[in-house]
Parts: structure tokens; sequence; C-alpha cells
């Protein structure tokens, strides 16, 4: 395995510091981020960085970003023994998601990272996040740990990625990932655990890039709009629909049993859309028929989405899809773990 680590800046908060003339935020020249962070330099693993241009803020993050970070991932792992992602906080678990379903096969370990406070930051978690994630990386090399995974390194965890969700814009510990627990803990060593870690695939790596694939994501509230929800199902072609429609439902996978909301439900698949059932909540899973809300839609046809996050469930659509199979072969595999993202139990 390849001794040397490559860092990509993709855009974000971390890679920002205040312009001497203006003040504002501008971005970094990360070709000096070891001037800044000397203590990169201590590491025995040699670090190699590139910057995206343009550089994206993580709220115009769309699939685009995502194939070329699996190009560059697939472009680069044999010359590198880890790759470190500097992304935005936003939507890095949307990112990570996507690419641990879109890298098929044996892969090196893919940990992103960020920051919730700028690298130019007085009192800033970029330093610690990328610290702490460079040594991990580093320990993976050095001492031969196997981790085929897209992890998120944050405050001296690292979590599977396509468990995680970020849960705070106001705290350094930014993600959770409640129904799965951490891959890795950094106190004052680095503990391992490598028996929550995937199998090893033995299949080199291949890229499934993603296609613009429509989904709706329709979070269930009290006194929804029915009538607008079935106009918008209704005002549409056949040739303009989404394909798969994310319920984010309450608690349990509970939704109103409100005779119109079933009949959107119903015309939904009925035109051939997969209609998935995931909970709002950050832990727990959807159990159907636990309530009469949720045993309903089971009733209908909704699949189960277990205890899938809502990021993860999105990205597990859109790969499906990209893949082109049939909306009947999406589902049967919306309810089969590809990546550790669910729990069947």
């Amino acid at each position: 395995m390849p001794s040397n680590i490559l860092i990509v800046y993709t855009g974000g908060t971390i890679g920002m510091v205040h312009d001497k003339d203006t003040g504002s935020l501008v971005p970094f020249d990360f070709g000096k981020i070891e001037d800044r962070i000397p203590e990169l330099k201590s590491f025995s693993c040699a670090i190699d960085f590139i910057s995206y241009h343009p550089l994206i803020d993580s709220s115009d993050v769309t699939t685009t970003l995502w194939n070329q970070l699996a190009q560059t991932i697939y472009d680069n792992q044999i010359n590198y023994g880890a790759i470190i992602i500097l992304h935005g906080t936003d939507t890095m678990a949307y990112t990570a998601s996507a690419l641990s379903f879109m890298l098929e096969g044996k892969h090196v370990p893919v940990l992103l990272t960020g920051s919730q406070l700028p690298i130019g930051a007085v009192r800033t978690d970029a330093r610690n996040n990328l610290i702490t994630t460079v040594e991990i990386a580093c320990q993976l090399i050095q001492k031969n740990i196997a981790l085929n995974e897209v992890c998120i390194c944050f405050d001296d965890l690292l979590l599977r990625g396509n468990r995680c969700e970020k849960f705070t814009s106001s705290r350094f510990y930014a993600f959770r990932s409640e129904n799965f627990p951490a891959l890795a803990d950094a106190g004052t060593e680095i503990e391992f655990h490598p028996e929550l870690f995937l199998a090893i695939p033995t299949q080199s790596l291949r890229i499934q890039p993603l296609l613009h694939i429509p989904v709706w994501l329709i979070k269930i509230h009290p006194s929804m709009n029915l009538e607008f929800m079935m106009a918008c199902l209704n005002a549409q072609n056949n040739a303009s629909l989404p394909k798969a429609i994310l319920l984010e439902t309450f608690g349990a996978g509970n939704a109103p049993t409100d005779k119109r909301f079933e009949e959107f439900v119903s015309d939904a698949i009925a035109k051939n859309m997969v209609v998935v059932n995931v909970s709002q909540c950050i832990g727990g899973a959807v159990e159907p028929g636990k309530y009469a809300g949720s045993y309903r839609l089971h009733q209908l046809g909704v699949i189960n989405g277990h205890d899938l996050t809502t990021e993860a469930a999105l990205a597990k659509l859109m790969y499906l899809f990209s893949k082109g199979l049939e909306s009947k072969q999406v589902a049967l595999q919306m309810e089969i773990s590809l990546r550790g993202e669910m729990d069947l139990r």
C-alpha cells in the first residue's frame, strides 16, 4: 500500500481565511497548509494537495461534484494509501453517502472532513479535524488496517459516512451516527474498531456515475396541504414524474391516515414510482405495523427504509436508478444493505 496521502479540497468553511484588506472570508491556498498547520510535517506519511476549481459551496453540491470526486478517487488510489476530502459540512453526509455507493469494489480509505469555523479563525475546529483525520489515515496505512469505506471524520470520531447526519450548526460535534457506532475514536490514542468494518471486496474498483435522477423528498407534518400534493402529482406528464418519493415520516414510520394521503401514495405507486419510508428522527428505525399510521403505508406498497438516514436513502435511490434498474428492482434493492447503510434487524 502506498504510504502517502492525497488531500482534495472541494470548498467549504474549512478552507477559508480572512482577507487582510477586506476582512471577508476568502479561500485559503492549501499549497501552503503546512505553514499554517506545521504539525502536518511531523507525520511520516507524505501529503499531497489538490484543489478543485471552481471551489464549491456545499449548498451547491450536485451529482456533478459527486462524479468528479469518484473519478478523482479512481484515478489516484493506485498512488495513495488514503484520500482525504475537505468538504462543506451542510451536505457532507449526502456526499459521503453517494460516494459509498458509487465506489463499487476495493478502494483505499476515503475520509471526509471539514469544520464549523474557518481555518483562519482563532478558535477554529479546522486544525483538530484536519490533524486527526491525517493521523487516522496515516495509522491505517502504517498498521496495514484494511478499511474499505467512505467515512466522515469529525470531532475525534471516525464514522461510517452513509450512517451520518449533520445535527447541529452551532457546536463542534456537528455529526452523529445514532444507529451505528464509531469506527474509530481519537483520544490520547487512536482506537480502531475493525470488527465493525465492512468486508473487503475481491473485485477491483469501478465507478458507477450518478445521473440526475428526480426524487421528491416530502417531510410529513401536521395539516399537510394534500390537495397541493395531489395537484403536483397529477400535473406532471409521465416523462417528467420523479422516479421515487422519499417520505420522511413521524417516529417509527407513521403518517396521516387521511384517505387523501393514502390516495396520493397509491397514485404515485400506480405511476411506477418507488415510495420509501424513512423516519424524521435522528435515531431509531421504521417499524411497519407498530402503529396504524405505518401499517397502512406498508399495505399500500411503500418500501420500508428501516434505519436509513434521509441522506443515505436519497443517494441509494439515485445510485440504483443510475444503474439502469427498473422500479421493481430498485424497490427490492432498497431493502437490502449494500454498503452497511442499514440494519435489517
